[in-house]
């Protein structure tokens, strides 16, 4: 029987509205829905706002985490980590809202089970 640690999705997003990536207030709004949509379990967040715009953010999970980093002038471009522990779907469902909130017009995935 095989014991795995999770669930680590490496996504990479492309033709995002620019607007949603931009700014570190608009990207923790749409993070912490995910979070709050897909129940998962918060214990802290860290954001970066980088000038003229961009963001590398991150949301502390009791599941694992979440985390982005957004290129808004390359094609509206992000990279996001999600690793959940539990639940495999959890990791599922987190991808499918973030997909839902950015509206990417092309995406790739890759899925590890740790």
């Amino acid at each position: 029987m095989r014991v795995t640690m999770g669930t680590h999705l490496l996504v990479n997003m492309h033709g995002c509205p620019p607007g949603l990536l931009e700014r570190a207030e608009t990207v923790s709004i749409i993070l912490n829905e995910v979070v709050a949509e897909t129940k998962l379990t918060k214990l802290g967040e860290n954001h970066h706002q980088f000038e003229p715009y961009g963001v590398t953010s991150v949301i502390l999970l009791a599941e694992s985490h979440i985390s982005i980093h957004t290129w808004p002038e390359q094609e509206g471009s992000a990279a996001v980590d999600i690793f959940t522990c539990g639940d495999p779907k959890n990791a599922d469902r987190a991808f499918e809202a973030l997909k839902r909130k950015f509206r990417p017009t092309k995406v790739s995935t890759q899925k590890v089970v740790r």
